[in-house]
């Protein structure tokens, strides 16, 4: 790559330094597709009693029907045992499952091994969480991210889009070099010019730069699918050509007519730019397709509490999730062709006093200025 090498570009852990291990959930039944199942498997572990309860639950060593934990921020969940538990489900919330997959979660601290509150406090409209991945190396999402293993760095390290998770001093010099210190322009920066191993050069260049803000704001706005819904062009845009079964259970894709099949259902034009995009090694439309298609989940698990047919929202998901495939593949088609000429090198951002960042600036902010509810209704002052 001209101009810079990954020796010379700083790390993202280091621009974005302050990062959090992604939720551990540690029973999958809290999460679905959709917020009804979710609502009545809550139904069924409240109802079952004792040793049925304990089963239905899955416990693993951080959580069990005894644990005191806790109320979520927000706030959201109980905080009495759930072994005495009883009324209504918390709302589900919007939660990424996994790359470019939106679910539903249950909110509540009795059901997760790990949450991480710290993640929580600091999810509103405004916040954008960068998550690390194998492949693409970088997503970025407006929901709280359940994915794993890679770290989670929001960019906002305060409520209400208040004090950007950036190195100190770093948008004061993107600044006097003539460029944008925006924290979301910084994003969209990062989301081009991130190479795989999650270094991040940093042209000088301010026609350069301008360039790839603009690229990763179209990618941005693909990840978080806010405002205006992506669209294609009227002869490329995917319709249901066949209607779909009301439970499919296959998937296959026939390349040559760009038609996805879900049994006798037929979907298209789906072209193989989004038949192959790909996270983890996995193609994300038989993955997404998996979560959704009714397939027994093994008797008496609360998993198995699922819609008994296809859902009409389902549909409408995957229409929109083979859009934003598609004019994401020609976004980072043109991506990865990107180089990033007259780069800022390490030294240089030490010199400028950028690095090294203080081991403040790794930690979560004090953002409390309330009560949290404790374990058993208790109130405490984190």
């Amino acid at each position: 790559m001209p101009g810079v090498t990954h020796d010379d570009a700083p790390p993202l852990a280091d621009l974005m330094p302050w990062s959090v291990a992604p939720p551990r959930l540690g029973r999958g039944w809290p999460t679905a597709p959709d917020p009804a199942s979710l609502k009545a498997r809550w139904d069924a572990l409240l109802k079952a009693d004792g040793a049925d309860r304990e089963a239905l639950f899955e416990p693993t060593r951080s959580r069990t029907l005894h644990s005191a934990v806790g109320q979520l921020p927000g706030p959201r969940g109980g905080t009495r045992k759930l072994a005495r538990a009883s009324g209504p489900c918390p709302e589900p919330v919007r939660v990424l499952a996994a790359p470019f997959d939106e679910q539903w979660l249950i909110p509540d601290q009795r059901l997760i091994d790990a949450a991480r509150p710290e993640l929580w406090r600091v999810t509103d409209e405004r916040q954008v969480f960068v998550v690390e991945t194998p492949e693409p190396p970088l997503l970025a999402t407006s929901l709280l991210p359940l994915v794993r293993p890679g770290r989670i760095r929001p960019l906002y390290r305060r409520p209400g889009g208040e004090e950007p998770n950036l190195a100190p001093g770093l948008p004061d010099l993107l600044r006097r070099l003539g460029l944008s210190g925006d924290p979301v322009d910084f994003l969209a920066w990062t989301l081009t010019a991130v190479r795989p191993d999650l270094t991040v050069p940093l042209t000088r260049d301010p026609g350069v730069w301008a360039e790839g803000v603009a690229s990763g704001r179209r990618a941005l706005w693909l990840l978080r699918r806010d405002g205006e819904r992506p669209r294609l062009p009227g002869g490329r845009r995917p319709y249901v050509r066949a209607p779909l079964p009301s439970r499919p259970l296959t998937l296959r894709y026939d390349r040559d007519a760009e038609t996805l099949h879900l049994d006798e259902g037929r979907v298209s034009p789906v072209p193989p730019e989004a038949w192959d995009f790909e996270t983890g090694g996995e193609r994300v439309l038989e993955r997404w397709f998996a979560a959704r298609a009714a397939r027994d989940a093994g008797p008496g698990g609360l998993a198995a509490i699922r819609p008994a047919v296809w859902q009409q929202a389902w549909t409408s998901e995957l229409l929109e999730l083979v859009t934003v495939l598609t004019l994401l593949a020609e976004v980072r088609a043109r991506q990865a062709r990107w180089t990033v000429p007259d780069a800022l090198t390490t030294a240089e951002l030490r010199a400028a006093g950028v690095l090294p960042v203080p081991a403040s600036a790794r930690r979560p902010a004090t953002v409390l200025d309330h009560h949290e509810e404790g374990p058993e209704g208790q109130f405490a002052l984190l």
